[in-house]
């Protein structure tokens, strides 16, 4: 079912709206942040942007493939940032407020004449130029869509952990956070069956010889993780006396579970997908790296 915030606003609206957003969300992040981590950022936090908008699929017509219109139109939204230079690119993924950025007054700000007015010609001027299929292939890949050779093995890495049995999956969790640094009991959580609500535990210990007891709980799921489910991890996690917790899921968690998450006594870790393919590339947990290159726009302009 297409999401309401598609009917209710324009293509140019919702662009306008997700310009504001990424700016909100650079501030809160420091001024600097990777392109994803923005992204998350809008789908964890954004009074703006709705969860179900984000989370839309639609099909191609051209190609038959799923893409994301938001993932599309952030794109955009971005790229009339940066040539309006509200933001620029320091490298590849990463996205930093300029000057004009960092003192901007979101409550007076006007995506029309503050970023459209300037931007629309530089970007009409580049549609001129792209002329074959093959440049356009380029510039989508430098705006870090969808198609880019990162995003292909982290949906590769989702589509294998959703075929897991649910007990490969809980080994491949507790697995995981043993490379997180954490050791694990021998006993809690092992068991295939119903464990207490959890599905390994284990130990930290800081540099002052402390150790915390945590609790893991992973869902090999397809829907969003509510809050009802960190609620009754929190209560799994009372049993055992843990004192922090990590939750795990192939898929994401919906924002009443983040903020269930972040209240009383004891935070509770969330690790979505995303964070599962950033936490396999860094440990190189059962994976094998490999480098590649991309060619830039030189190969592919006409003499």
């Amino acid at each position: 079912m297409e999401p309401a915030f598609m009917s209710e606003y324009t293509l140019v609206e919702r662009e306008n709206l997700l310009m504001k957003a990424i700016l909100k969300s650079l501030i809160d992040l420091g001024g600097v942040a990777e392109r994803k981590e923005i992204r998350r950022d809008i789908y964890d936090n954004s009074p703006i942007v709705p969860e179900d908008y984000i989370d839309y699929y639609r099909i191609s017509k051209q190609t038959g493939n799923k893409y994301k219109p938001f993932n599309w139109q952030f794109n955009f939204a971005m790229k009339y940032l940066k040539y309006a230079e509200f933001v620029t690119y320091p490298k590849r993924g990463t996205i930093e407020l300029t000057e004009k950025g960092r003192k901007v007054d979101l409550s007076s700000f006007d995506p029309v004449e503050d970023v459209r007015k300037i931007s629309q010609p530089i970007m009409d001027e580049e549609s001129k130029k792209k002329k074959t299929k093959k440049v356009i292939t380029v510039s989508a890949l430098e705006d870090d869509t969808s198609d880019s050779v990162e995003e292909i093995w982290r949906e590769n890495l989702k589509e294998a952990l959703m075929v897991m049995s649910p007990a490969k999956f809980e080994l491949f969790a507790r697995g995981l956070i043993n490379k997180m640094g954490i050791e694990l009991d021998k006993t809690l959580g092992i068991q295939n069956t119903a464990d207490g609500g959890i599905d390994g535990f284990g130990y930290i210990t800081a540099d002052d010889f402390r150790t915390t007891r945590v609790a893991l709980q992973a869902k090999r799921w397809e829907g969003k993780v509510s809050s009802p489910e960190i609620d009754k991890f929190r209560g799994a996690m009372d049993k055992y006396n843990a004192e922090y917790g990590i939750f795990i899921t192939t898929s994401k968690f919906t924002r009443s579970a983040i903020e269930a998450s972040r209240v009383g006594t004891r935070v509770i870790t969330l690790i979505n997908g995303d964070d599962i393919c950033d936490l396999v590339a860094k440990y190189e947990f059962y994976v094998n790296p490999v480098m590649t290159y991309e060619l830039q726009e030189f190969y592919f302009e006409e003499e």
